[in-house]
């Protein structure tokens, strides 16, 4: 062969543009022709894959309405604050500041600081009164403190001061302000009962029953009730409080004219830097306008950020699926066009023609689906706000958020629809003539490109990874890892789906070829010919079930183990409950002395804040606690002590911790570990037992003493009772345990409750509030059904590109019988890979999940299982079959064959 010498000569401007397909620098009309010819190709195109841009509208219209209906909840959570009842005559209110914070350095960055509410009321020494009634401006300051009552019959009330009720606008419709500890007065909504002046009331405060006088009636100003109420005199509501030294919060009226802002200065610079109580270093608040709420409802915003942090990190995974789902179905929608655009390409149709084509084919659709979205956003948003209404925070609807949220999810679609559409064209786009007027013909590529196998590989390995760092980490950090361990092995999923559809094609091709006959060779031919199509059809499939697995069975995994762990330590036969009220503690001790009782513990629920580290960030970790007595603690509960003596649990500086929150904390009997009560209180208790059963009775045991200083209420919420035989005696016997223990109860007022003792008197963990569960109602209910709408769009925009196929197969003699079972056979063989594949995706980081928090295996009740796979088959057959019965008109299913 003979070498080549000289150069070559130069390339044209011209020639280098025809050959690369760009225009640079061209001619205004020549731009504006490529802009018209643009514009053609894009109305043709949407006239004529209209269908299919149907089923794109449809996914992406429903990405844009979950992305707005989130960003409409987070909003109306941000701005919600809580109602003001209590103090609504007050112009201020003074109180202890309810947030604890905590600073620490990270691993190679600067200092940061994290803040958390505290579950219990942090309260002000009574001595500050004295300050805020002389400073400038107030007319009158009042101490205000609560108590919960019960009356006669169980109901439950609050129980006040009467110096208090100008605090609500409380005036007397009837009778006279109480005069001692015998006299009471009740507003409208107990008076409603029937009671008078001069009547007589049973209530349960602290201690057993008591018979008062009614000395008066009392009704707000405008006409309404507030929650029932009871008023006692000073001396006798501060007796009840149990806490003489310190107060809830102060009420002021200021003197008339003087404005909020001066009335807050005012008070602000006569108050103590500390709220004065001994062992806190709260500081003081001065409460006005809407903010007065917060001293009412003191865990309110607490729960609220709880309520924020699982709506963001499901918000997350929305935002990650809708990306998915926008990027799958317009890929698809792309791909099933890559003969046509290489066609035109090879007609003279140069690249930035056919990306503008594209863009503008796809801008349409996504200015369509953004307001069909931003629309049903609106709705959606209200639906989901409506099961998050729940304890004492309203969510408000300010006038901007409906639009705004409209705008987040609108915006979002169609900022993203375009430049996704061109980036799937791009392949085909860049060819050049020659080469893409083979690609007008070729069939996809039998082999995934090489990154993206790198890089399915890379995500599968980072995903187990991860699940198996989970095992290794409690707490956050253990839920962390398992959700970036689900988020990567779908990711991967769908990278390595025409991989895994060889696979799943290898078991189950020879089955349905046995099984369908004509039908299943041709389902199993069809699917072999297209692994990349069958795995854009399983991969949303496989995300519904990995999330609504991960979703559904975190709950009754955790609440199971925690069930049977409180079962096993339960040693008690017999429980008594207070109600709304709770039990006093003298209510233990009697039930001690009644017959036929062996030991009764009296349990006080109560919360500890944990300042820690996980992965070098300071955290703040509110934990569950019970507050218990040791003395006959043996009879009534074995927590598994595996360290320590729990006879030692006694006095103000002593307590019992959970073996793995004791391994996390590096400590054992004779150390201390560093706590926050849940007012706040700093305290460094010496550990004296570690124990097994954390997760049925919390992460701490304390002395009922250490904990009854530091609760808004210190009411037991049960008491465990364990009998002399061990077992309940026959009702009506003479020896019947439990009629001992309603006698002894007797005195305490109606509504105590005394039955069976059951393991779940005595799990607190986890904790799930009736916010928490709307929020996986939401998760599971919401981003479920957007799934599944995603799963009908994907398979129908498939089905619909496969019109073609099927007129052929009807051409040359295929009936419509084995199309149909054809078509049934491939249903099932998507419905079941992605079944499959999604349970396997999702067992993953749930077993991660379950041993590293639970200790056991991963539990979903069967039934949820069944619904999710009739759910998934149900999508699936509305994807495929209602679309396969039109997609070729009367070539396709109808009676004739062409």
């Amino acid at each position: 062969m003979k070498r080549r010498t000289g150069t070559a000569a130069p390339e044209s401007a011209a020639a280098r543009n025809r050959r690369t397909g760009t225009a640079a620098r061209e001619p205004l009309g020549v731009r504006q022709g490529s802009r018209r010819a643009s514009a053609f190709l894009a109305r043709r195109s949407l006239a004529t894959h209209r269908r299919a841009w149907a089923a794109v509208i449809v996914a992406t219209g429903a990405a844009a309405a979950l992305i707005g209906a989130f960003a409409f909840v987070i909003g109306s959570l941000l701005v919600a604050a809580p109602p003001v009842q209590r103090y609504a005559g007050a112009d201020a209110v003074v109180a202890a500041d309810q947030k604890v914070s905590y600073t620490a350095k990270p691993w190679g960055s600067e200092p940061r600081t994290t803040t958390a509410y505290l579950p219990e009321r942090a309260r002000l020494d009574r001595s500050v009164l004295a300050a805020v009634a002389g400073a400038d401006g107030v007319a009158q300051a009042v101490a205000d403190d609560a108590v919960p009552v019960s009356t006669g019959d169980g109901r439950p009330a609050l129980g006040r001061s009467w110096p208090s009720a100008v605090l609500t606008r409380y005036a007397l419709a009837e009778g006279r302000a109480p005069r001692d500890a015998t006299e009471v007065v009740l507003n409208g909504a107990l008076a409603a009962g029937g009671h008078a002046p001069g009547g007589r009331v049973v209530l349960r405060a602290d201690g057993a029953a008591r018979t008062y006088t009614v000395s008066g009636i009392a009704r707000t100003g405008h006409g309404g009730d507030a929650p029932p109420a009871v008023f006692f005199t000073e001396s006798r509501l501060t007796a009840l409080a149990g806490h003489p030294g310190r107060i809830d919060a102060i009420g002021v009226v200021a003197e008339p004219g003087v404005s909020r802002d001066a009335l807050r200065d005012a008070i602000g610079a006569v108050l103590p830097e500390r709220s004065g109580v001994p062992g806190s270093d709260r500081g003081v608040r001065v409460l006005t306008g809407a903010e007065r709420g917060e001293a009412e409802h003191v865990d309110a915003l607490g729960g609220r950020g709880d309520q924020l942090a699982l709506l963001g990190s499901i918000g997350g995974t929305v935002l990650m699926v809708a990306l998915l789902v926008i990027a799958s179905t317009l890929s698809q929608a792309i791909r099933q066009r890559s003969g046509e655009l290489a066609l035109l390409r090879a007609v003279g149709a140069s690249p930035r023609q056919l990306r503008s084509a594209i863009g503008r084919e796809a801008g349409r659709v996504s200015a369509a689906a953004a307001l069909l979205g931003g629309i049903g956003a609106v709705p959606l948003g209200l639906a989901m706000r409506s099961l998050l209404t729940t304890g004492p925070l309203p969510l408000p609807v300010p006038w901007w958020l409906p639009p705004a949220a409209a705008l987040a999810g609108g915006l979002l679609v169609a900022l993203l629809a375009r430049p996704v559409a061109m980036l799937a064209a791009r392949s085909i786009t860049r060819l050049r003539p020659a080469a893409a007027l083979g690609a007008a013909t070729a069939d996809e590529p039998s082999e995934p490109g090489r990154f993206r196998d790198v890089a399915g590989v890379v995500l599968a390995f980072a995903g187990i990874s991860s699940a198996g760092v989970a095992t290794t980490q409690s707490g956050q950090a253990a839920g962390a890892a398992a959700s970036g361990a689900a988020m990567s092995l779908v990711i991967a999923v769908a990278l390595l789906g025409p991989r895994i559809s060889r696979i799943a094609l290898g078991v189950l091709g020879r089955p349905m070829r046995k099984a369908g006959g004509v039908s299943g060779f041709l389902a199993e031919r069809a699917a072999s010919a297209h692994t990349r199509r069958l795995a854009t059809a399983f991969t949303p499939i496989v995300l519904v079930v990995a999330f609504v697995c991960v979703q559904l069975a975190s709950g009754p995994t955790m609440e199971r183990a925690a069930g049977h762990q409180a079962s096993a330590a339960l040693r008690a036969d017999l429980v008594a409950m207070g109600g709304g009220a709770g039990l006093p503690a003298g209510a233990a001790e009697a039930v001690r002395e009644a017959p036929g009782v062996a030991a009764a513990t009296g349990v006080l629920r109560s919360t500890v804040v944990l300042a820690d580290r996980q992965a070098g960030e300071p955290v703040l970790t509110r934990l569950p606690v019970l507050g218990v007595e040791a003395r006959g603690l043996s009879g009534t509960l074995d927590p598994r002590v595996t360290a320590g003596d729990l006879d030692r649990l006694t006095g103000r500086d002593a307590v019992a911790v959970g073996a793995d929150r004791a391994k996390s904390l590096d400590v054992g009997p004779g150390d201390r570990v560093a706590l926050r009560l849940g007012d706040g209180t700093r305290v460094e208790p010496r550990v004296v037992a570690v124990y097994g059963h954390a997760l049925g009775l919390g992460e701490f045991l304390f002395p009922r003493e250490a904990l009854a200083g530091h609760v808004s209420a210190a009411r037991d919420q049960v008491v465990l009772i364990r009998t002399g035989s061990g077992a309940e005696a026959a009702p009506g016997s003479g020896a019947d345990p439990a009629a001992a223990v309603r006698r002894a109860l007797a005195p305490y007022g109606g509504g105590v409750v005394v039955r069976a003792a059951t393991g779940d008197d005595v799990a607190i963990a986890p904790p799930v509030s009736d916010g928490d569960n709307a929020v996986i109602v939401i998760g599971v209910g919401v981003i479920g059904g957007f799934a599944l709408l995603a799963v009908v769009s994907t398979l129908a925009l498939i089905t619909i590109g496969r019109r073609g196929e099927f007129r052929l197969l009807r051409m040359v003699g295929t009936g419509r019988r084995q199309l149909r079972r054809m078509l049934v056979l491939e249903t099932g063989l998507v419905t079941f890979a992605g079944l499959v594949i999604g349970t396997a995706v999702a067992a993953v980081p749930l077993t991660a999940f379950a041993v590293s928090l639970a200790g056991t295996a991963p539990y979903l009740p069967p039934v949820h299982y069944a619904v999710i796979a009739g759910a998934v088959a149900l999508a699936a057959a509305a994807g495929t079959l209602v679309p396969g019965a039109s997609a070729g008109g009367r070539f396709v299913l109808g009676r004739r064959a062409g």
